[in-house]
């Protein structure tokens, strides 16, 4: 459909002819895809902005990285694992924190220490 090889500019301007613009964005430090879970975070993307038919879409191109957001740990919480476990708050916080707000496994981590 396309010959091999074809310049940026002749892409540019049958895109034009089709009804396409596009236009790289510049200055983009980060992306950042939130999702129920996570982030994706892409540093430094490179972001295409293209207009077609009145919908405008985006297309980033970059290394991701992927963030899951600390869980958020309640006093309750905090308190159950300092009694179950016979332990003071910084450690139960601690605990809980490395296994992402599950208290019974938080417990079961601080009772199996010596």
């Amino acid at each position: 459909m396309f010959p091999k090889k074809i310049d940026r500019r002749q892409m540019e301007r049958v895109m034009r002819q089709m009804g396409v613009k596009m236009q790289e964005l510049d200055g983009v430090q980060e992306v950042v895809i939130k999702l129920a879970d996570r982030e994706i975070v892409i540093p430094e993307a490179q972001v295409t902005l293209t207009e077609m038919a009145g919908q405008r879409s985006y297309q980033v191109v970059g290394r991701e990285i992927e963030r899951r957001p600390a869980p958020e740990i309640g006093e309750e919480d905090i308190r159950l694992v300092m009694e179950q476990a016979g332990v003071n708050r910084e450690t139960a916080t601690r605990a809980l924190q490395e296994t992402n707000g599950d208290i019974a496994e938080a417990i079961v981590k601080l009772k199996g220490k010596p």
